[in-house]
């Protein structure tokens, strides 16, 4: 099963923690069950917030896992879309372009303006919504 995903911070920072209850998609990115897209800019910001959230050794470690997964591409931006009204986020939107993803998984609000865009195409989903995307596709691929 490969789902090309890009993630926002404030889903990885939520998903982080084993006992967060969204700690299954760490699990799923761990174990190279899915595709995780990123650019130099995104890592940036995963490693800012999880110092901030976390501590030093935690973004370090987590970060140098990122880097050495198989399952983990980070791609170059070459054209800025700014789709939505954030350009904080707006990185996240061009990385899924450029990866051409499947799935952008966010809790942010700046991201439903995407809905209405009809290019390029954004796919944008909260996180227990890609779960069930994801046990929609293992039933589909005779999994369950």
């Amino acid at each position: 099963m490969e789902i090309k995903t890009v993630i926002d911070t404030n889903v990885l920072v939520s998903a982080l923690s084993t006992k967060s209850v969204h700690h299954w998609l760490i699990e799923l990115l761990l174990e190279e069950e899915i595709d995780l897209y990123v650019t130099d800019e995104i890592l940036l910001e995963y490693e800012e917030i999880l110092k901030s959230k976390y501590s030093v050794n935690v973004a370090a470690n987590f970060l140098l896992a990122l880097r050495e997964l198989p399952n983990v591409h980070c791609v170059q931006v070459y054209f800025k879309w700014n789709l939505i009204s954030d350009p904080d986020d707006n990185k996240f939107v061009d990385c899924y372009v450029v990866a051409g993803a499947d799935c952008l998984i966010s809790h942010d609000a700046h991201f439903s303006v995407l809905k209405n865009i009809p290019f390029p195409k954004v796919f944008v989903f909260k996180i227990d919504d890609f779960k069930m995307l994801l046990g929609k596709k293992l039933e589909d691929e005779g999994w369950s």
